[in-house]
């Protein structure tokens, strides 16, 4: 038997939904497709049980002939947080949401939860243990002491370079447009590949297959406005989101002389889907965004900033049969910055761009209970182009063109109801260097009770790319990948992780890991001049290691819902030239923390209806300091040979080995839901970000004009209140 299970008011395709035949306790899980096999099932009488968090179960009593494929779409009734806790009869429906490194995020928690200047899958993700954030300022995600582009990030299967607005502050991706959001922080299966860390899959709505309905947005900063509904064969979804930042900026700029002259960003988001037939499927879907800001700095200079992303996949599933499942899917991926600066009339430009289509057909075949068999390749073409100009003359020009190509194999094995074993191995090549790699990987889980998992997991994994980026500020983000001289970035990967259900609708989490880090790729700081250099003298190569713990525990039913998550995690990186204490060997170097590395990190996520009309959540936030390099002197050299004035030496203190003091915020936000007139349901949302005003540290400044030197704090946000209003029609 087999089908898909979809939200029976929106027709929306619910992804690892569970779905299990009670009397024999066989079952699986809906896949990204929404779409579920149980094969091979004995003639006669079951009782057939569907959930989803946030569903009604479903069941229903079905009968099998001898011979007969049963095809059952299934609907299941959305409830809301009032609802009782799920009953979990069977072991079975338990597949999909808790695996070994893998997190979910409702969209719903996204839009509830307090957030600065727009709802953001970003800010949602980085509340999730062993997720960490840079600043209040940054979006980027540093997952399990992987920086960020050590994370693959792919909307509708599609890959995104640079997914964030507004330099780095909150993400690119509409919550509005947005169906499922899901994690594989670490330990993922063979069906991924190209990062050395972590992969974020974002799935966009298909589009209401039942009625016309759409949704406004506005809010002080940013608006948005989404529309979709069903057509003959199908339907559709077109989501817009645009900065309201003008009124404001046009206020701050009679006060503040370096307010952008000129700043917005927009998204559009759109999705088409067809049914050919029963078992056909097709779909297309888009991405487009870019943000646009011109800046004053200084009393003769100028930078002009435009970045952006766009996305299109168009994708085949069929169902071949009760045993066999197939998509096809072809993507294309664009991603530019091109900042401008000028300084006394004098221009700097630097455009690094990226051009990535590709093609990737996945099959899935269950020829028995007992296995489940994934097989796919993926491959496409990768143009870079990294471009300097100075006072409009050439000084460094690269293009890289590669063609990359992958294959994956991988089964799930379950040769009894306590032991589920999913091995797999993926083969990478990369033209640029000519590189194959081979990554095995492997995952068990023991099932000692139908409440309580252990699970354990190994994987090695590739990188071909390197990403160097501003830490403050993602508008001078360019993209680099390994060559001839510039191997590949790879890794290991070891997580060991108990799960367990202690109390009815209460879940509790525990993962240890430990992963490599191994030629590590990245311009070197000491080039100062790239022009007639070979590639490969472009680039310092280093190594890192990480590891920790985390601890989750969650609630998902009742009035009160939410989750704590800590973080115990340490994170180390090694390059030449580096806390050496060898001046004539710059080759030996030790170990230092890079930024990110941050010890302890606790988050606190709660929200509580109050009323029909009302409800209040809130998020509170510890994490220990970031690291920083302190100055440690400074030594001031009169009458020097090569000039009159005076020249400063400074002394510091070894890399980030100083730490910022901890940090810590609290953030509110209440709703009321009522009605626009008559024309649909409505919502106030009154958000407090940071409500006891915590100045954190973002960085010191130092005055070196004075004597002794002043330190200036530098504080990230302080208290701010936000105000939007919903309607949904």
């Amino acid at each position: 038997m087999n089908g898909y299970i979809t939200d029976s008011q929106t027709g929306e395709t619910l992804l690892s939904a569970n779905v299990a035949l009670l009397e024999i306790n066989r079952g699986t899980s809906s896949n990204t497709s929404g779409y579920y096999s149980i094969p091979n099932v004995a003639p006669g009488t079951y009782t057939l049980a569907a959930s989803y968090i946030g569903y009604r179960r479903f069941e229903r009593e079905i009968t099998l002939e001898v011979g007969e494929t049963l095809r059952l779409d299934i609907e299941l009734i959305p409830e809301g947080v009032e609802l009782e806790a799920l009953v979990v009869d069977s072991e079975a429906e338990l597949e999909e949401q808790r695996n070994i490194g893998r997190a979910q995020v409702s969209t719903q928690l996204i839009k509830d939860l307090p957030s600065v200047l727009e709802p953001d899958v970003f800010r949602s993700v980085q509340l999730l243990p062993g997720v960490k954030a840079a600043s209040d300022f940054s979006s980027g995600l540093y997952i399990r002491g992987g920086s960020p582009d050590q994370t693959l990030i792919l909307l509708d299967e599609t890959t995104v370079y640079n997914p964030s607005h507004f330099f780095g502050f909150f993400s690119t991706f509409n919550p509005d447009a947005v169906k499922d959001v899901r994690l594989y922080k670490g330990g993922y299966p063979a069906q991924f590949g190209g990062r050395l860390g972590s992969v974020l899959t974002v799935f966009n709505k298909d589009g209401n297959r039942n009625e016309t309905q759409g949704a406004v947005s506005i809010g002080l900063l940013a608006s948005r406005a989404s529309i979709e509904g069903p057509f003959s064969k199908g339907s559709w979804m077109l989501a817009v989101r645009r900065s309201t930042l003008e009124p404001v900026l046009a206020i701050l700029r009679q006060a503040v002389d370096t307010v952008p002259d000129l700043f917005y960003f927009y998204d559009i988001n759109g999705k088409i889907n067809f049914d050919a037939t029963e078992n056909d499927r097709f779909s297309l879907a888009f991405y487009s965004g870019f943000d646009k800001v011109r800046l004053p700095f200084l009393e003769d200079a100028n930078i002009s900033l435009l970045y952006g992303n766009q996305t299109v996949s168009g994708k085949w599933r069929r169902i071949f049969s009760d045993k066999l499942f197939g998509s096809v899917t072809a993507t294309g991926s664009r991603y530019f910055n091109e900042p401008e600066f000028s300084i006394a009339g004098t221009p700097f430009e630097r455009n690094n761009s990226i051009l990535d289509f590709s093609l990737k057909a996945d099959l899935e075949y269950l020829p028995n209970q007992y296995h489940t068999v994934s097989a796919g390749i993926w491959g496409g073409t990768l143009n870079l182009r990294f471009l300097d100009k100075f006072d409009n003359q050439t000084t460094f020009n690269n293009r890289i063109q590669s063609t990359y190509l992958s294959g994956y194999l991988q089964n799930e094995w379950r040769p009894s109801d306590s032991w589920v074993i999913n091995g797999g191995v993926r083969l990478n090549t990369f033209s640029e260097g000519s590189y194959a790699r081979l990554e095995p990987r492997l995952s068990l889980e023991y099932r000692v009770n139908p409440s309580i998992r252990l699970q354990t997991a190994y994987g090695r994994y590739h990188q071909y790319l390197t990403l160097i980026t501003n830490e403050a500020f993602s508008g001078f983000d360019i993209w680099l990948t390994s060559d001839d001289g510039v191997a590949p970035s790879f890794g290991d990967q070891f997580v060991i992780a108990a799960k367990t259900l202690p109390f009815e609708g209460y879940g509790f989490d525990a993962e240890i890991y430990y992963r490599t880090m191994r030629d590590l790729f990245e311009l070197d700081p000491f080039v100062t001049d790239p022009s007639g250099l070979d590639y490969d003298q472009l680039f310092r190569i280093g190594d890192g290691y990480a590891y920790g713990f985390e601890l989750f525990i969650e609630k998902k039913t009742g009035r009160l819902s939410g989750f704590v998550g800590y973080t115990f995690g340490v994170t180390r990186r090694k390059f030449p030239g580096f806390n050496t204490d060898i001046p004539d060997n710059p080759q030996q170097a030790r170990f230092y923390p890079p930024k990110y590395d941050r010890t302890h990190d606790m988050n606190v996520v709660a929200t509580y209806k109050l009323s029909d009309r009302w409800s209040v959540s809130g998020v509170f936030s510890y994490a220990t300091g970031q690291a920083f390099t302190e100055p440690l002197g400074r030594t001031q050299l009169t009458s020097v040979p090569w000039g009159n004035a005076p020249r400063d030496v400074f002394t510091v203190g070894n890399l980030n080995a100083s730490r910022l003091p901890s940090y810590h915020r609290m953030d509110l936000s209440f709703s009321r839901f009522g009605r626009f007139f008559d024309l649909g349901d409505a919502e106030w949302q009154i958000q407090i970000i940071n409500i006891y005003s915590r100045r954190n540290i973002w960085f010191y400044n130092y005055d070196f004009d004075e004597n002794p030197v002043e330190r200036q704090d530098i504080p990230l946000l302080p208290i701010i209140p936000s105000l939007s209003y919903t309607v949904n029609f």
